[in-house]
């Protein structure tokens, strides 16, 4: 009952740069310790210019979304319209039912 236990074995990660501890014996992973997360490369100086940057940006997502929903009834309106005329053009068919499958 009382077998040698071997040391775990540490590998790290090619990907991610993570570190496991590894028990060979049991094949399992004893513990995890995360790489640490570098911060973003932003210099406080640029601040100003990356706010800009991103309130244009939020300005142009909703006008975009804007104009998208004034122009949503014309359409929905255009959309029905194709639809019958396609409609009214196909012959009328008995629908399919599953039981006329057997």
């Amino acid at each position: 009952m009382s077998k040698k236990s071997e040391p775990p074995i540490e590998v790290v990660c090619p990907c991610c740069q993570a570190t496991l501890k590894v028990d060979a014996q049991l094949a399992v992973v004893l513990s995890h310790h995360a790489a640490p997360v570098a911060g973003p490369d932003v210099d406080l100086t640029d601040a100003g210019r990356l706010l800009r940057e991103q309130a244009e940006r939020r300005e142009e997502k909703f006008q975009k979304s804007w104009d998208a929903e004034q122009k949503k009834d014309d359409v929905l309106s255009r959309k029905f319209e194709e639809a019958l005329k396609k409609a009214k053009n196909e012959p009328i068919e008995k629908p399919l039912r599953d039981f006329d499958l057997d």
